[in-house]
């Protein structure tokens, strides 16, 4: 497979200079890498600049509503467990309007990797505070600075079982492929945080800012993925020294394991196949 392969001929409608491209560039490096066809992956995505990722990669897509993504790509894993199934969401999208989806679906631990672009702001709307926005950030709409804790994803997110935790930056798309490609090949809820500059609407959380902060993690003698104690103390980090790499990993059961469901999914499954499965599950 080549980069050529993924490329779709849509007309990009991001800003120039936008995170965005970073996230593009490192997703397209690993589908070749992956070496599966585009046909075999599925992405999934709900509303934003973030959801709008899709439309730019030759591949299957479906668009749904704002914080829906979620479901519609579990619905298709369990499906078709065959496919590839890759949610590219943004912070709003994911963390605000899709809040239940993402805890839930963390509990449920189904075999689908959910790539987080995370500027910080709703880019879409016009750049009014995102759940994670920095306190004290000035945007149009809070011109008194934002008063709220943001929202941390990431010890969340290992707080309820989460069995791959990572971030990475937009603007190192080398290190975010290799992060990608990890998540995609974990079986299990993969969530992959990336720092994602805003350059129209966020002024302070900018690419210098984000490579200032950058702190690589050593995945050796230095760091243990598999310390959930540690993971959870470095996921909490953020202020001079933001952590990025996997943060933790650990192999546990999938949805698809728990429930019994057929090894080749549900497709084609007569409405009293369903019925019978259901009730074993029950």
């Amino acid at each position: 497979m080549e980069i050529s392969d993924f490329q779709s001929n849509d007309e990009n409608a991001w800003c120039q200079g936008c995170g965005n491209f970073g996230i593009l560039n490192a997703l397209q490096k690993t589908l070749v890498q992956y070496g599966k066809k585009p046909q075999e992956i599925f992405l999934v995505s709900g509303i934003g600049q973030a959801a709008k990722l899709p439309h730019y990669i030759k591949a299957n897509c479906f668009n749904g509503l704002h914080g829906r993504a979620l479901p519609a790509a579990v619905a298709a894993k369990i499906t078709n467990p065959r496919l590839t199934v890759i949610v590219t969401t943004g912070d709003g999208d994911c963390y605000g309007e899709g809040g239940n989806h993402f805890i839930h679906n963390i509990r449920r631990n189904v075999d689908i990797t959910v790539i987080v672009h995370n500027n910080q702001i709703y880019g879409l709307t016009k750049g009014q505070a995102s759940p994670t926005t920095d306190r004290g950030y000035q945007t149009s709409v809070q011109t008194g600075g934002v008063i709220l804790e943001p929202f941390h994803a990431l010890p969340v997110a290992l707080v309820l079982g989460a069995g791959f935790v990572a971030r990475g930056f937009s603007g190192d798309t080398a290190h975010l492929s290799e992060l990608i490609l990890k998540g995609i090949q974990h079986k299990g809820f993969s969530l992959i945080e990336v720092l994602q500059p805003c350059v129209t609407f966020n002024k302070l959380n900018t690419f210098s800012w984000y490579k200032k902060r950058s702190d690589y993690l050593h995945h050796d003698k230095e760091y243990d993925t598999g310390n959930k104690n540690l993971a959870l103390t470095k996921a909490l980090e953020w202020g001079d020294k933001i952590p990025l790499g996997v943060i933790y990993e650990e192999k546990k059961p999938c949805y698809a394991d728990l429930a019994l469901l057929p090894e080749d999914g549900l497709m084609g499954r007569s409405a009293r196949d369903m019925s019978v499965l259901w009730d074993d599950f029950l």
